[in-house]
């Protein structure tokens, strides 16, 4: 007999959970539902068209052709990226309204997840406002700068009482107290 041990194969560390949130708190892909998965992708295209200024079939053509894009609901992305676009100048306008600082030193990441935010308050009836606030903010979380997600939370939670405002309200109503 040899004195001889096999050596011991590594531990590999635990297999880590599909939900949940990731260090940076974004949503696990596991946790995300056809609807947040079209936002995401709407989000690169839109990206792709504020800076690479690609053309919108261009994009939708490239989009499509990502891993993961059959998961995502196909018609909320259409709506979303070709929506934005098309709307453009009106989102703007609109978001400029709440900004401290030229749309010019503005990410584009966030400015992309600001179009999907008020294009979703303004198109998206189906969509609570609160719903619509929660999903750009993890959209900013995920894609955006460190601090990215608390001025798209600003932006948006400034102008919910404007383009919801009666959901806005009944929301305030159901929640006070008095």
């Amino acid at each position: 007999m040899s004195d001889y041990q096999t050596p011991a194969t590594p531990k590999r560390p635990p297999r880590q959970p599909r939900t949940g949130l990731t260090s940076t708190g974004a949503r696990k892909a596991g946790s995300k539902n056809a609807r947040s998965r079209a936002r995401e992708f709407a989000v690169q295209a839109l990206y792709q068209s504020m800076v690479g200024k690609n053309s919108v079939q261009d994009i939708d053509v490239y989009t499509r052709d990502l891993a993961g894009f059959a998961k995502a609901d196909t018609l909320h992305f259409d709506a979303l990226l070709h929506g934005c676009i098309e709307h453009a100048a009106q989102l703007d306008a609109l978001v400029l309204t709440r900004l401290d600082r030229p749309m010019k030193e503005i990410s584009p990441i966030e400015h992309a997840v600001m179009w999907i935010g008020v294009y979703e308050m303004q198109h998206c009836p189906d969509v609570p406002w609160r719903v619509v606030l929660n999903e750009c903010i993890e959209l900013a979380k995920e894609f955006g700068g460190a601090d990215g997600h608390k001025y798209v939370n600003a932006v948006l939670n400034g102008l919910a009482p404007e383009l919801r405002a009666l959901e806005v309200q009944a929301d305030r109503v159901k929640n006070d107290p008095h």
